[in-house]
């Protein structure tokens, strides 16, 4: 019963620090912007030429 009583204690004071690190972060903080993968490039190809229209780049 107390192994359980401090795994529930555990779990809530790891939960309570993630939550207060994720509300300290700045909103001004961009995502990071990964570049687009080759396989994204070729569906948006083909999604392009089977409409008809030349994909910009």
């Amino acid at each position: 019963m107390i192994r359980l009583l401090v795994a529930g204690a555990l779990a809530y004071v790891t939960y309570r620090i993630t939550r207060k690190l994720v509300e300290d972060v700045p909103d001004t903080i961009d995502p990071l912007l990964v570049p687009p993968s080759q396989y994204d490039r070729e569906a948006l190809r083909r999604q392009s030429v089977a409409m008809g229209i030349d994909p910009q780049r």
